[in-house]
């Protein structure tokens, strides 16, 4: 990977860069309710069935789609669809905003631990979509996904 390849446009990043630029926060893995009446779009601590709550990573990257079809592929062009429902804290909005990624991120702190030490991962306090209802989930939402 080049050198601070994070600092370029999201559409010249190679694939391994595309995929290392995640932060491991967990939170787009945080389902989410979108009010039709409104557009509003909140938040939950219902995450998906296949995401490690401690690790903050997913249980089965590589074939979640056998397991969860409607995962969201990230691309650069996804981006620009999906971006209002990116975290405030996502490397990829970030990047899309053309904003700077946080002390925090591993690729500015050198640990991918920094993530969760300051904060701003899911770590230890999501619930596994398989033991809520949907019809719950608005017991879940999260008010401020810093």
């Amino acid at each position: 990977m080049r050198d601070k390849f994070w600092e370029l446009p999201l559409s010249n990043l190679a694939p391994d860069e595309w995929e290392a630029l995640c932060d491991g926060c967990g939170k787009c893995c945080l389902n989410k309710i979108e009010y039709e009446d409104t557009g509003e779009l909140a938040f939950t601590r219902v995450a998906c069935k296949l995401l490690d709550g401690e690790t903050c990573q997913c249980s089965n990257y590589a074939n979640r789609h056998q397991f969860v079809p409607d995962c969201v592929v990230l691309t650069p062009d996804k981006v620009k669809q999906v971006a209002y429902w990116l975290p405030a804290t996502c490397a990829y909005r970030l990047r899309y905003e053309g904003r700077p990624l946080y002390k925090w991120h591993y690729l500015i702190s050198g640990d991918r631990e920094t993530v969760h030490s300051a904060g701003v991962s899911v770590r230890g306090w999501t619930v596994n979509e398989l033991t809520v209802t949907e019809d719950d989930w608005d017991d879940y939402i999260v008010e401020d996904l810093a």
